[in-house]
């Protein structure tokens, strides 16, 4: 911002908290409608909010590009800065979704994802999937606001509110493959339409866990009676991921060799493979993929 005098400028227009001084200089702190401030001489950093809920005021509904691109412009205008110009750090992307069944129901129907680690959160009833570049979330929005104590627009209320969200918080720049993630570039078409597909494609590379449906109508043969039987197996123990879980726990106690287990895990991916006529998919899933997929082409 060239000569831009932060420390006595722009903490004019913030709500101003605290100062510290440091070995390299002062570092005044405030807040801006729900976001962290910090302001030094080199520049102003700007955390912990939420670009939706600064504009919107509430991140219940969803900010598209061209409210993103006048979220960023108010913010210009209000600090006096080309907020534009900036560096981000940070971007989460997120729909809520109003369904008809308990959230955690289709938390037991959302299996592996190649890459991620599967980390369901009970004490808060959320479903992570963690690695090293992104955090993908599911979980209760409305649960999770009455826990902050915030309120509930009126749409929401009562209701069961869905929540799916990926989180980008490491290396921007190669994960989007950018020489740098800028204000501007939120609201560009074509930066806004690749992450809104890596969202959608994100949820439709997690694994689904079916419900079986046996139909004996297309059974001809002892291999597929044998399949069919398999597959109801699974569906008893849990799904596929809770089958290859316990495959995994009697290897680890000796109760399999590694061929077996190898033998195994195939046989179950195999029979899981097989959808035509053998298994149905699961209505809970059904009503999430075409909420995703309408979210990700309406919000464009």
């Amino acid at each position: 911002m060239g000569r831009v005098d932060f420390l006595n400028e722009t903490t004019r227009y913030i709500n101003v908290t605290g100062e510290h001084t440091f070995e390299n200089g002062t570092v005044i702190s405030g807040n801006l409608n729900g976001y962290k401030v910090s302001v030094s001489e080199n520049g102003v950093n700007l955390t912990d909010g939420s670009l939706c809920k600064y504009y919107l005021g509430d991140n219940f509904q969803t900010l598209g590009r061209g409210d993103t691109k006048r979220a960023i412009e108010q913010l210009s205008d209000t600090l006096h800065l080309h907020i534009n110009k900036a560096t981000v750090t940070r971007i989460d992307v997120a729909q809520n979704f109003i369904v008809r069944q308990p959230i955690e129901n289709y938390f037991n129907h959302l299996g592996e994802l190649a890459h991620y680690k599967r980390c369901p959160m009970l004490n808060d009833g959320s479903l992570y999937y963690f690695n090293h570049k992104s955090t993908v979330i599911f979980y209760d929005k409305v649960r999770e606001q009455r826990a902050k104590g915030q309120p509930i627009p009126e749409l929401y209320r009562d209701r069961n509110t869905f929540r799916y969200e990926t989180r980008y918080k490491q290396r921007l720049s190669a994960t989007f493959g950018v020489e740098r993630v800028t204000g501007a570039l939120l609201y560009n078409e074509t930066f806004y339409i690749d992450i809104m597909n890596r969202w959608k494609a994100t949820y439709q590379a997690i694994k689904k866990i079916n419900d079986i449906s046996l139909n004996f109508g297309v059974m001809t043969t002892k291999q597929e009676l044998y399949k069919m039987g398999l597959l109801s197996l699974i569906e008893q123990q849990g799904g596929q991921l809770s089958m290859l879980e316990q495959i995994d726990e009697a290897q680890k106690r000796g109760d399999l060799t590694r061929k077996q287990a190898y033998d195994l895990r195939l046989a179950v991916n195999d029979a899981c493979k097989v959808k035509q006529g053998l298994t149905i998919k699961n209505v809970a899933i059904d009503e999430l993929d075409k909420k995703v997929k309408e979210a990700a082409r309406f919000y464009r």
